[in-house]
């Protein structure tokens, strides 16, 4: 894993880059696009490059661009440990294996918990303000954002006179570039000023720059202790600028570049000496003698690096051409396929432009938020939203992507382990089901939601997938350690449970839901141990691939062997506990639905391997419904779709893109104008599960086979896709006409051999690394 904190003492600019980009294209149809400005937060456009982000508002007469920098949290480094949770720990046990969950559960809740029980919040840095006299009344209006190219404009026609914005995050040059242009000379007027809710001052030496320099929030009692420096340079051709005492006047300019870099005095999750003045400086003496034309095409070339290795096409029709606030009512009618390919895109753009290669990972918001104290902090809530997070990245060929997550869980090592010995005694390490940019580790909220030791292993099978997808062993080397020591920890903690004298996590809980005893706590519930059963089956594919540490591994298998089993209920579903207790539980439609873990991310349920396991998971679904949060509903696309019900998994998908917006479509789940996925309020794990999930549908690769179009709905009758990623190193390109395979060509990465499904037909190929095969229907094997 790479050396952790980074990101910020050295920005992460891409030098290899420039000279590997590719030509710039062009796909007019994946545009984001509305006939007003933003009203709300959830209407405005987001841009980002990994590290800096802006909402784009797109007013006339007021543009406002909400800014972010991806290690502005709250606080500082901190221990939140309990001294008291190890004496606690045997008694809880205790009372969990006499049936007595609420004394359990209190006893958890005052002596085990967190100190301070919560985390900390990821904050705003604050708005740059553009305000342009006499522009109010405007006409021929339209903003959008282009996902092809990442950059965000606005256009209007005051009087004689048509204005235009562009504004874009540069991954290269990492800078925010705002560009300013009017059809007729002299016309560009306007004062650019910053406003933040942060401790800050605002400066305008020296000429032509606007400075922000300001602190961090306080936090749940622990004190800020990062500091951070936001800059904004005007470049005006023509006109006059001027330096007024916390603003910038520009005056009868021809066109503008406005240049924004921002920085914190973080270095690493237990350093925070950097120089952010410094830092955010770096990227003007790089890019001081560039012109608007020069930066965009590098940005939009870095871009498309990414962004075009898949395309996909579902059809298209007039509705694709309405606004895009319009177009999800279209959808639920059946009258714009288009829109999945949108939100498909939208998800990969999104995932682009919150985490690249040097970032922090993604949060629950991606890099976008406008609240100091936002909802859930918009921190890393690991008991799904983070993991769902990262699912499209390997499969939509964005690995490097994935690197900011496969970083944080080898930075979670060091103080996961101090959490291991103060609450538990044991060796190895833990992290329950949060963390923040503190990398901190022990249980937060209460123990309905926050006593789950198991969030660090899930994070870990990120690790190994990582592998599975690139065939990198050097990568696979480095990760061993930290998934040995996540397994290190189970096998202290694991516990004999009385009746069958499994081993099993306790305390634990099964996800924010509540058994019939009307609270979480509990001993093995089915997800742990299907996370730990991956754990250590993994652990000991990699020690295989690496040749190592065999003593080890046979200790975990002697260890995963007294595991539960997966068990199914007298009603036909899969428990989520040792006990069968689910058509008890207080909600049975719960948000969660932490036991088909197994169906999906993981493969351990399957048609072919676990007949009667997958179809318990499909009587689970069916007793959970399809009601849900905008995440949840996510989560039941993929897993529809891991049961080949092509259709389901399509129903939820129009659940999951309806119009919160409209009072019509009013409830749980959905999408706001701009797409942004609603928990409500917005969470950004919905937009990348619904990616994940029209992925599944489209390519499976889980079970030791590349599996074509396993749940293409009849919405979807002819289409194509290519770029895709398989397991076992492969891209793969699809045809399809009337539902059916007409093409498909298949790249080997690795030299791997590979099985190729499509229905009932199978066919086996050894295909040399960076080789490819195309195969037509008539080449498959009929598999009797």
């Amino acid at each position: 894993m790479s050396d952790a904190g980074t990101a910020a003492a050295t920005l992460p600019f891409a030098g290899s880059i420039l000279n590997a980009l590719p030509s710039v294209a062009d796909d007019s149809s994946l545009v984001l696009w509305y006939d007003k400005p933003a009203q709300e937060w959830t209407d405005a456009l987001p841009i980002g490059n990994g590290r800096l982000g802006a909402m784009i508002f797109g007013g006339v007469a007021a543009e406002q661009l909400q800014l972010n920098e991806d290690t502005l949290y709250g606080g500082s480094p901190y221990d939140p440990n309990n001294p008291q949770a190890l004496a606690a720990l045997p008694e809880a046990r205790r009372l969990i294996f006499a049936g007595k969950y609420k004394e359990a559960h209190d006893l958890v809740g005052a002596k085990m918990m967190a100190q301070p029980i919560k985390q900390m919040p990821y904050q705003p840095v604050g708005d740059l303000k553009l305000i342009f006299q006499g522009h109010e009344n405007a006409t021929n209006y339209r903003r959008q954002l282009d996902l092809n190219t990442a950059i965000a404009s606005v256009s209007y026609t005051v009087g004689p006179t048509t204005f235009t914005r562009e504004m874009f995050a540069s991954p290269v040059h990492q800078v925010i570039v705002v560009h300013l242009t009017a059809d007729r000379p002299g016309q560009l007027s306007f004062s650019a000023s910053f406003e933040t809710p942060q401790k800050a001052t605002v400066s305008t030496e020296p000429p032509g720059m606007l400075i922000l320099r300001g602190v961090n929030g306080d936090a749940f009692g622990i004190v800020g202790g990062l500091e951070f420096e936001a800059w904004a340079k005007v470049v005006a051709q023509g006109g006059e600028t001027a330096n007024g005492k916390d603003r910038i006047v520009v005056s009868n300019a021809d066109s503008v570049m406005l240049l924004i870099s921002a920085a914190t005095s973080y270095r690493s999750y237990k350093d925070v000496t950097g120089n952010p003045g410094m830092t955010a400086l770096i990227p003007f003496a790089r890019v001081s003698s560039m012109s608007f034309a020069e930066l965009r095409s590098y940005h939009v070339r870095e871009h498309q690096r990414l962004f075009h290795r898949v395309k996909l096409d579902l059809g298209r029709t007039p509705a694709a051409d309405l606004p895009t606030d319009q177009r999800p009512a279209q959808f639920l009618k059946g009258l714009d396929p288009h829109l999945a390919t949108l939100y498909f895109q939208y998800g990969r753009y999104l995932l682009i432009s919150s985490s690249r290669p040097g970032s922090q990972p993604a949060n629950l918001q991606g890099i976008w938020n406008h609240f100091m104290t936002p909802p859930w902090e918009s921190k890393y809530t690991i008991n799904i939203n983070t993991e769902m997070n990262y699912w499209p990245a390997e499969t939509t060929n964005l690995s490097e992507c994935h690197e900011p997550l496969l970083r944080m869980v080898s930075e979670l090592v060091e103080n996961g382990a101090r959490t291991a010995r103060v609450h538990y005694g044991a060796r190895g390490w833990v992290c329950h089901h949060n963390t923040d940019l503190w990398r901190q580790t022990a249980p937060i909220d209460g123990p309905l939601w926050g006593f789950w030791p198991t969030g660090g292993a899930w994070l870990c099978t990120h690790l190994w997938e990582h592998y599975q997808f690139t065939g990198d062993k050097e990568f696979l080397a480095r990760a061993y350690p930290v998934m040995k020591g996540a397994a290190e920890f189970f096998l202290d903690t694991l516990v004999p449970e009385p009746k069958h004298k499994w081993l099993v996590t306790c305390p634990s809980i099964s996800p924010e839901n509540k058994h019939p005893a009307g609270v979480a706590i509990c001993a093995g519930p089915t997800m742990d141990t299907q996370i730990i059963r991956d754990l250590f089956s993994q652990c000991a594919q990699a020690a295989k691939v690496l040749g190592i540490d065999q003593p080890f591994i046979q200790q975990l298998a002697k260890v995963q062997r007294r595991l539960p089993p997966m068990r199914i209920a007298k009603a036909g579903h899969l428990q989520e506990w040792l006990e069968d207790w689910d058509l008890a539980a207080p909600e049975l439609q719960h948000r969660h639905v932490s036991h088909l873990y197994g169906l999906f991310p993981s493969n351990q349920i399957t048609r072919r391997r676990t007949p009667a396991l997958f179809n318990a998971a499909r009587k689970t679904l069916e007793l959970r419904g399809d009601v849900g949060t905008g995440w949840s509903l996510a989560w039941k696309i993929n897993f529809w779709a891991r049961l080949g019900d092509a259709n389901r998994a399509y129903l939820l998908l129009q659940k999951a893109l309806s119009p919160v917006y409209a009072t019509e479509f009013a409830g749980g789940g959905g999408v706001y104008r701009n797409l942004f996925d609603a928990h409500p309020p917005f969470q950004i794990d919905g937009n990348f599960g619904a990616t994940s999930g029209i992925t599944e549908m489209l390519l499976q690769s889980h079970d030791g086979e590349i599996h074509l179009l396993p749940a293409l709905p009849s919405a979807w009758p002819n289409g194509s896709v290519t770029g895709l990623r398989a397991r076992g190193g492969f891209e793969v390109d699809i045809t399809w006409k009337d539902g059916e395979v007409k093409y498909t060509k298949i790249k080997s990465i690795k030299g791997n051999p590979c099985t190729v499904r499509h229905g009932r037909h199978v066919s086996t190929h050894q295909i040399k690394a960076g080789s490819s095969i195309s195969l037509e229907m008539e080449r498959f094997e009929l598999m009797h």
